[in-house]
């Protein structure tokens, strides 16, 4: 059996829809039922502030795909899944943990160590920035000023699809070989935030706008969007690690993992065109 966590959120829907019709159990946790759930996959109830709801998801797991949005109550996952008889851990993490160089990197470094540490087997899973974030994060200004808001500057980021993610964890999952290893997960190609811009025009018929603002005007944006301060304080300074270069790497993983090309830019704002017009 396995448990994928946070299964209606961006992530774990696609590796539920990965998994679906590979044979095998699958169980989605999730706080709010997901839509259009495959019909050979199980539903259960799960919310990590609710410590009541983890012992009964994790009953009879033999694998966990683990994530979430705060990082921290994954150690207590962690616990939970090992009293439980649970025998592997595949974590969502992001690029550059390892180097601990950003707030998100040490918060999930830190969860990474504990499952080292936990005597379960584990695969790591680090994918930089997803593509969808243009649409969950940007739409708003794209539709309303055309126009795309960050303080990463001019620099290249090799931003993924999550539905290659999905794909990647699916394989993972089902698949042997992958104990003790961590896999960093990018797009085809890194691009500055003016080409996405320009894709973006090309895609939608009309100039969208790069424009640049400071650390300090994008910790007040999020924070003005509802993002608490500490999480807000996170999101900028993850636009320093992209600033200064730190998030341009381009790595195989999607196409040695899963047999594909992972998918350009391009086709994700062709694909989305509608969330952003």
């Amino acid at each position: 059996m396995i448990l994928v966590t946070g299964a209606s959120g961006t992530v774990g829907r696609e590796v539920v829809k990965a998994l679906a019709g590979r044979g095998g159990r699958v169980r989605a946790g999730f706080r709010s039922r997901p839509q259009n759930l495959p019909s050979d996959v199980e539903s259960v109830a799960l919310d990590y502030e609710k410590p009541e709801t983890i012992p009964p998801a994790l009953a009879g797991v033999d694998t966990l795909f683990l994530l979430s949005n705060t990082v921290e109550p994954e150690k207590k996952v962690v616990d939970a899944a090992k009293r439980a008889g649970v025998h592997r851990i595949v974590k969502l993490s992001v690029f550059g943990a390892a180097e601990e160089a950003y707030s998100f990197a040490r918060w999930h470094r830190a969860v990474e160590k504990h499952i080292e540490a936990s005597g379960l087997a584990w695969t790591f899973l680090r994918p930089n920035g997803y593509m969808q974030n243009v649409v969950n994060y940007m739409a708003g200004t794209i539709r309303s000023q055309s126009a795309i808001y960050s303080s990463a500057g001019d620099s290249a980021i090799s931003h993924v699809d999550v539905r290659d993610v999905g794909a990647v964890a699916a394989r993972v999952l089902t698949g042997d070989g992958h104990e003790s290893r961590a896999y960093e997960i990018t797009g085809p190609t890194a691009l500055r935030y003016d080409e996405i811009a320009a894709a973006l025009s090309q895609v939608l018929g009309r100039a969208i706008r790069y424009v640049p603002v400071t650390h300090e005007l994008a910790k007040q944006g999020a924070m003005k969007a509802g993002t608490p301060e500490s999480y807000a304080d996170a999101l900028v300074d993850l636009n320093r690690h992209y600033a200064e270069g730190r998030g341009s790497r381009v790595t195989d993983t999607v196409r040695r993992l899963t047999g594909k090309d992972p998918i350009p830019f391009l086709q994700f704002a062709q694909e989305h065109a509608a969330q952003l017009r």
